[in-house]
């Protein structure tokens, strides 16, 4: 009779999260195998999340500049690009993605075992493949990695050719005249702001008081003026009663009595954690209503050598998080009692244009009663902005009035996702060192975007006294 194949680490998903646990354990001389149901490395992320979608985006803004070269509108052309062929330079970017990601398991000899798992005991879990072949491997650890995907109702039709959800939107087949967003999150603000890079009519429908309450109100507000700015039509506060769809495109109405009519739909409120179907009964671990697994401090189930990272455990749900706490777990796993978790998680909202933040916003600070004082850099005032064309947008620091120790960033405007890790490594530094005197004692190349710090430092400290 065959032996069961043990290891010492069974991970189940390899997107961030399973491949930052997946690593780390192996580098640490562990037994590891990693899971997969889908036919490729990478998890959503890689497949239907993050790099496609900014894959996209980055083709729609290309396309942009090209129709909006002066030599074609001097030859009185303006090139097409379906939906469908700017989807091709996503797929480039994947293939692209997976083998990078494959080749990290194979130089770590982490063996990779395709097929769905399930839980038979605490120790054993059954990878079943085609449905058919049923195969058994034991581990003294796991670590369950499956991620989310969108949350559906029941009374919406996705089987209807013109209804999408976040993963499905991606193999749309042509361009739409119109499109109604559902749902006015990261997701829902991200696709309303390409698709209306590509001329399509967007409504945007927001179940919430105002876009991205989790932001600074100053950012929300920019955001919400240069959506209405380029034409997206936002309704704040909406619930829907019913979405019909039919051949000639999709009604959508409100429970405040407003109808909208569209092309196509998508759905882009909630998701789900990837729990179903893993056998968590036979173990005792219950999922919420979400779908998500609570963890403690560590990572840990409700069965100490079963560990949750990643969407499957809920907010703050972003690549960067969850491979981080794949590393946390896995060196908790190795006994690195020493390993610090990343707390302070920089948000990275690739609408046009990007927005990125870190740590407190005005109204937190106002509630808690701490002393703060704002600087501000608008990006039209920046050489570099100006160079390149992109003047729309602003540096915010958020300092604290006594000790001038950065407390929040928000950038709003071009490459902001990247901006904030400059201001993010000081913000990072302990007392004294965290202070927003940094950037005007330190000289910036110029012309850079960099510079935003320096003018936003000396416009913050200009106000204290």
């Amino acid at each position: 009779m065959a032996t069961t194949p043990h290891f010492d680490l069974i991970i189940i998903g390899t997107g961030p999260g399973g491949e930052g646990a997946a690593m780390t354990a192996a580098k640490n001389g562990k037994s590891v195998a990693a899971i997969e149901r889908y036919t490729r490395v990478g998890g959503g992320c890689t497949h239907w999340g993050t790099i496609p979608s900014k894959a996209l985006r980055r083709a729609i803004y290309h396309m942009n500049m090209v129709n909006q070269s002066p030599i074609y509108k001097r030859m009185d052309v303006v090139p097409e690009y379906p939906f469908g062929e700017l989807l091709a330079t996503a797929n480039r970017v994947i293939d692209e993605q997976v083998d990078l990601r494959e080749g990290f398991y194979d130089r770590n000899r982490v063996r990779l075992i395709p097929g769905q798992a399930r839980f038979i005991d605490a120790h054993t879990i059954e990878v079943e493949t085609d449905g058919t072949q049923r195969r058994r491997f034991t581990a003294d650890c796991f670590v369950i990695a499956t991620g989310s995907r969108p949350y559906r109702p029941d009374d919406v039709d996705f089987n209807h050719p013109r209804v999408f959800d976040s993963d499905t939107l991606l193999r749309m087949d042509r361009t739409p005249r119109s499109i109604t967003i559902y749902g006015a999150g990261v997701i829902g603000c991200e696709y309303a702001s390409m698709l209306r890079n590509m001329q399509v009519s967007v409504n945007l429908v927001n179940t919430r008081a105002r876009l991205l309450e989790f932001l600074d109100d100053e950012i929300t507000d920019a955001l919400g003026y240069h959506f209405a700015d380029t034409g997206i039509r936002v309704l704040n506060g909406e619930e829907h009663e019913r979405v019909e769809a039919s051949k000639e495109g999709v009604v959508v109405s409100l429970k405040s009595g407003k109808k909208l009519k569209s092309d196509v739909f998508l759905w882009a409120n909630g998701r789900t954690g990837n729990t179903t179907d893993l056998g968590l009964e036979t173990v005792g671990i219950t999922a919420n209503k979400r779908g998500q697994l609570e963890v403690n401090e560590s990572f840990q189930t409700s069965q100490p050598h079963i560990y949750a990272v990643g969407d499957v455990v809920g907010f703050p749900a972003l690549a960067s998080a969850s491979y981080d706490q794949g590393r946390f777990a896995a060196s908790h796993i190795c006994g690195q009692a020493d390993y610090k978790l990343v707390r302070d998680i920089p948000t990275g909202i690739y609408t046009t244009p990007e927005i990125s933040s870190l740590g407190k916003t005005e109204r937190e600070l106002t509630a808690e009663k701490v002393p703060y004082e704002v600087g501000k850099s608008t990006f039209k005032t920046l050489a570099r902005a100006q160079i390149t064309g992109h003047q729309v947008g602003m540096l915010k620091l958020i300092f604290h009035r006594e000790t001038l120790a950065l407390l929040g960033i928000h950038c709003f405007g071009e490459n902001a996702a990247e901006i904030i890790h400059i201001g993010q490594a000081i913000m990072s530094q302990p007392a004294p060192n965290n202070t927003i005197r940094y950037f005007v004692n330190t000289t910036f190349n110029y012309p850079t975007m960099a510079e935003a710090y320096r003018v936003a430092a000396l416009d913050g400290l200009g106000r204290v006294f």
